[in-house]
């Protein structure tokens, strides 16, 4: 038995009945002795005119500095002194800060970590520095090294240390796995951010800018510890070390599986974040655009760890949208699309105003699900700390919040706008600053606590949980103060009291129980940083890595705590430490911390870990034309558009034109560019030319369909135009009929009637029984007219191929059915004869039979369910005989969260008057219907609003209602939106519907394209979706967290998706289709994605072998 090699500490705590009631979970102590105010002044000299990150504050270190089993904690100021408290037991601290020699007054300190860097056993300190004269008087960041007497020697020289560059915070952690602990810099720059105009100067680094010697102190740097010297290899390494990195936190941990170390990077301003990939040969590769489709905006603090146990760790980034409504309209502007484009053009990616949870998917790709997950908004945040704050087993997200002065308050912005108020700020008088200054509000925040409820999903929990008040944080530190068995949390404020919170969960929740671990590593990294140890509980895995540097300039503590909740037994615990060996415990005990030595357990060399390697579907080869979407941006034709509704393409038709027997393929083509027609043959597809399509390429293609519309036994073709760059009813928006002369040669026919909606869907089905096919064209949109109700198309066929226009006459409810975005033609009722299902933008699913002549609605249970619905397809999902619904959805993971309670709405009318229709989006907000966009959107859509609204405060708050007069208001057009979620509606008859939302997985993306096929041969149906949705309006961000997804039914229609990698796609654009096709007779399916290239796949058999192959 190993236990023998094992220290075992006993925790014990308790309390009694009464005082449990009336705890909270953190509870504030004032009388620890821990007295600690970040204190920052300004001054004529020095001020936040002069130095931008006056206010970002101080961070806090916990550990044990003199081994008796206590944890103690360290402060950084910056303009006063650092502090350092020793924990004396029973919640009662030393201040030792002069004895100890660690005080370094006026050296603008920020981050701080403690660390043995001279491997003797003893926790140093190292601490970092920013302040303007330290470039001038060459003294760098300072490392106290720990004399073992409760003194410390300052020599960060000696060791080579002393970084002269800006220093945000650190982190030390063996990179190269050479046994020594090597060390991360990060710094922040001088550089004014508005003379760069988004030059990307990334790969420059900081010495050989153009620049005065004082600004040069910029770029990250990496560290290699070489026999107890720390050398700088970044350039070597592939580490950058730019001006433009204003680097607000760093973050280490083993992103890939591979138990090397990676690196995460979080910017300030339009610098990107970083993600360094360890390439196991002393190298990194950046590699954040591979693995991450968007990050924030102005990243500040970030953290690392595993938020929904699969054993690979997530990572939260804290940026600045506010999650109140009045600070929301006040201190926010969100980027417009023209900078956010060059930005993107200039190499910066895809950044949002928004908190982001980047969320591991095991494959080497990320999820970023904030809006989702409830933790997108949390006012301006610093400090971000995932850690089980209630021991229930998940862990929770701590963020500090706050800022002294609300330097982007909108009215003090435009106060400041005045060139002489500028020149008094930076040249005036001490008075002059003081008054300017004065102009900014201070409005202390309370800092957010995300309780995890499992499922990516969590719950605010601040208030409950003891946060209440106000302040203005932003460094913090967990560790278990107290040993008694959960994290107690230390923060530091700016001109405030430093908070000390000792955690009640052992006392509040005796019913959940925890496992510690204190690990003893060799030498050379005696506290053994960069171990990972898993806990095996059940059917999931509880991890923890080692890394102390975290959350903003912070340091956490090296005991490891990991709750269990109601877990009373744990099978293994696993200990892979920082060489790669692996250690084993079975049956750990509970509610103990083992003090585990690295030198004294045994130890296995690390195996390497099972990987997919045959997923279900592979991706082939292929000549498809990319699609190419010209650069048309609605919203430089239409204000407050929510998204662009020009780039709805590309759309396929799958069939055998030409009478081979083979699948044949349509593409159709965006704006400028042409259809394309694939003949597949035995060596593959050949494009074939055909001039008429060339003559249309004008027009853009959105709905596609092979249908036989004369009669004469081969596909013609229906192309649907569409986009939103062409006036209404224009030649552009002209839908189009080819008809085939039966060899896969089409030729134009003007057998359709005029039309020029943005078509979104077409289908075919002999609505009037007649024996041919009519067509259904459903349309998106009006051109230029956004929310106004398009008219749909019901197109009569004569039997000839020649149709007539009969939607007003047969089915006036379709002809002005809403923003249609999808449609199906299906069999509902059980009657032999099909319906028609359509669903849309604004809208509710309605279904539609044709009876006596007339289309007649069928009332369905659906009719509440107004979503933006953006596919529907057909299937019996479980197996009762009759057709069930597939429904997608924009999805939960979304800027704008409504409900049936809290509907979001478009009130559409010409509000001022001036022949043009007006449209304003709400939300609502305590019962009320509160603007969705910002004061400037709104008085520059309604100059007429201005007069009442001439700053932004005069704005914050107001309804809708308010703002528009009642009896202009009463006229108005009002189209709601109240459900959100993809769903499964199973049928059970007489329009009765169950409706069960599919699994998170299909809540953290719209679904644009629905594909229902049995994939894994069990009879039962499956599902194959595609989602994304980017060309949002930047306010509402990006929809991206979906590469394709597979579901497996359990033959009763509950469905559960297939992981990524045994599924094996990887699509990372907007999937705006998918067709199922046979290639060589084999089935295979094809994917389409807005402005990307399609894709072909091939399933893999039961034998492993692959079925078919396609060039």
């Amino acid at each position: 038995m190993i236990f023998f090699f094992l220290g075992i500490v006993l925790l014990m705590a308790g309390c009694n009945s009464a005082n449990q009631k009336s705890k909270l979970l953190f509870e504030e102590i004032k009388d620890s002795g821990i007295k600690f105010t970040n204190a920052v002044e300004n001054t004529k000299d020095f001020n936040i005119f002069s130095y931008r990150n006056f206010y970002n504050g101080g961070g806090v270190a916990i550990g044990d500095i003199n081994n008796d089993g206590l944890a103690d904690v360290f402060f950084t100021s910056n303009m006063g002194s650092n502090k350092l408290f020793l924990n004396k037991g029973n919640w009662k601290f030393e201040d030792i800060s002069a004895r100890a020699g660690i005080e370094e007054k006026g050296r603008w300190n920020t981050g701080v970590v403690m660390a043995d860097i001279n491997n003797d056993g003893w926790l140093d300190i190292y601490v970092c520095n920013a302040g303007i004269s330290k470039w001038k008087e060459k003294k760098g960041n300072a490392l106290f090294i720990n004399n073992g007497n409760l003194t410390f020697s300052e020599k960060a020289a000696e060791y080579g240390l002393d970084e002269l560059g800006y220093t945000t915070h650190a982190a030390f952690f063996d990179y190269d796995l050479d046994g020594d602990l090597d060390c991360y810099i990060l710094n922040n720059s001088f550089i004014p951010v508005s003379t760069l105009n988004y030059a990307n100067k990334r790969s420059l680094r900081a010495s050989d800018w153009p620049v005065e010697d004082f600004l040069k102190g910029g770029g990250d740097k990496l560290l290699r510890n070489d026999n107890g010297k720390f050398t700088d290899v970044s350039e070597q390494t592939g580490i950058y070390g730019s001006l433009i990195g204003f680097g607000l936190g760093v973050t280490v941990g083993d992103v890939n599986g591979d138990h090397y170390p990676d690196i995460y990077v979080s910017n300030d301003f339009f610098e990107r974040d970083y993600l360094y990939i360890n390439q196991k040969n002393g190298t990194f590769s950046e590699e954040l655009e591979q693995w991450i489709q968007h990050i924030s905006h102005s990243s500040m603090g970030a953290d690392m760890s595993d938020i929904n146990n699969d054993g690979y760790p997530d990572i939260f980034v804290t940026e600045m949208l506010p999650d109140d409504e009045l600070r929301l309209k006040t201190t926010t502007s969100f980027e417009s699309i023209d900078v956010q484009r060059l930005k993107q053009r200039s190499g910066f990616y895809n950044q949002f105003m928004q908190n982001t949870l980047q969320v591991n998917n095991g494959n080497g790709k990320f999820l970023e699900t904030a809006f989702y997950s409830g933790v997108a908004a949390s006012d301006w945040s610093w400090g971000a700390l995932m850690f089980d704050a209630d021991n229930d087993g998940w862990n929770d997200i701590y963020v500090c919040n706050g800022i002294y002065h609300d330097v982007i308050d909108q009215d003090f912005i435009d106060f400041f706008a005045d060139e002489v108020t500028q020149r008094a700020a930076l040249h005036g008088e001490k008075k002059e600053i003081e008054a300017i200054i004065g102009r900014m509000p201070s409005v202390p925040i309370k800092n957010k606590a995300f309780r995890n409820l499992s499922n990516l999903k969590f719950s605010d929990e601040g208030e409950k949980w003891g946060f209440t008040t106000p302040s203005f944080s932003n460094g913090a530190a967990y560790g278990d103060l107290d040993n008694d068995g959960d994290l107690d949390l230390v923060v530091n404020n700016v001109n405030q009291q430093a908070f000390v919170y000792k955690n009640n969960s052992r006392e509040l929740n005796k019913v959940n129980n925890y496992i510690g671990v204190l690990l003893k590593g060799k030498s050379g990294n005696l506290f053994a940083i960069g171990s990972t140890v898993k806990w095996y509980v059940n059917n999931q895995v509880i991890t923890r890595e080692l890394i102390p540097a975290r959350g903003f300039q912070s340091s956490i503590d090296y005991k490891i705590i990991a709750g269990l909740g109601k877990i009373t037994k744990v099978d293994s615990m696993v200990i892979i430490w920082p060489d790669r060996s692996v250690s084993h415990i079975a049956n750990p005990g509970i509610n103990q911390v083992h003090v585990i030595e690295q030198t004294r357990v045994p130890a296995r060399s690390l195996a390497n870990e099972y990987r997919n390697s045959q997923p279900l579907l592979i991706s082939t080869i292929t000549d498809f034309e990319k699609h190419t979407e010209d650069d048309f941006i609605d919203f430089n034709n239409e204000r407050n558009l929510p998204a662009m509704l020009s780039r709805e393409g590309p759309k396929a038709a799958v069939g055998d034109v030409n009478g081979d027997g083979r699948d044949d393929i349509y593409i159709g083509g965006a704006s400028g560019q042409s259809g394309q027609l694939y003949l597949q043959s035995g060596g593959g597809f050949v494009k074939k030319t055909n001039k008429v399509f060339d003559d249309f390429a004008a027009a853009e293609d959105v709905a596609v369909l092979f249908f036989d519309c004369d009669n004469d036994k081969d596909l013609d073709l229906f192309a649907g135009a569409g986009g939103n760059n062409s006036s209404p009813r224009g030649k552009l928006m002209q839908d189009r009929l080819y008809v085939n002369d039966g060899k896969g040669n089409f030729s134009f026919t003007d057998a359709l009637p005029p039309n020029g909606m943005n078509t979104a869907v077409a289908i075919a089905g002999d609505f009037d029984n007649d024996g041919d096919l009519d067509l259904f064209a459903g349309s998106r949109s009006v051109p230029y007219g956004y929310g106004i109700t398009p008219e749909s198309y019901i197109y009569i066929n004569d039997g000839h191929g020649k149709f007539t226009s009969a939607a007003k006459a047969l089915a006036p409810e379709i002809a002005e059915i809403g923003m249609v975005t999808d449609a199906a033609y299906a069999d509902l009722t059980g009657d032999g004869k099909n319906e028609l299902i359509i669903v849309g933008e604004w809208m509710a699913p309605r279904v539609f039979s044709f009876e006596n002549g007339k289309f007649k609605e069928q009332i369905t249970d659906l009719g509440a369910l107004y979503g933006w619905w953006r596919s529907v397809a057909v299937s019996d999902l479980d197996g009762d005989g009759d057709k069930d619904l597939v429904l997608g959805n924009i999805g939960k993971n979304f800027y704008l969260q409504p409900d049936k309670d809290k509907p979001v709405k478009l009130w559409l009318y010409d509000f001022d008057e001036n022949g043009v229709t007006d449209k304003i989006l709400t939300r609502s907000i305590g019962g009320k219907d509160m603007p969705v966009f910002m004061k400037r959107d709104i008085t520059d859509q309604l100059p007429s609003l201005k007069k009442q609204n001439l700053k932004h405060k005069d704005y914050a708050g107001k309804t809708i209602g308010d703002l528009i007069k009642p009896a202009m208001l009463s006229k108005a057009t009002v189209k709601e939106f109240n459900y959100n979620s993809s769903c499964i509606a199973l049928n059970e008859g007489n329009g009765k519907f169950r409706i069960a939302k599919l699994p998170y997985e299909g809540q953290l993306s719209c679904i644009n394209a629905i594909l229902c096929k049995d994939v894994n041969n069990d009879g039962a149906t499956d599902l194959v979706t595609g989602g994304n949705l980017f060309a949002l309006l930047p306010q509402f961000c990006r929809i991206d967290a979906n590469y394709g997804t597979v579901w497996l039914n359990d033959g009763k229609g509950n469905f559960s998706a297939m992981k990524t990698d045994a599924a094996g796609l990887e699509l990372r654009g907007v999937i705006r289709d998918i067709k199922e096709i046979k290639v060589h007779y084999k089935d295979h399916l094809l994917f389409l994605q807005n402005n990307e290239k399609p894709v072909l796949y091939r399933f893999r058999d039961k034998s492993g072998r692959l079925n078919g192959a396609a060039r």
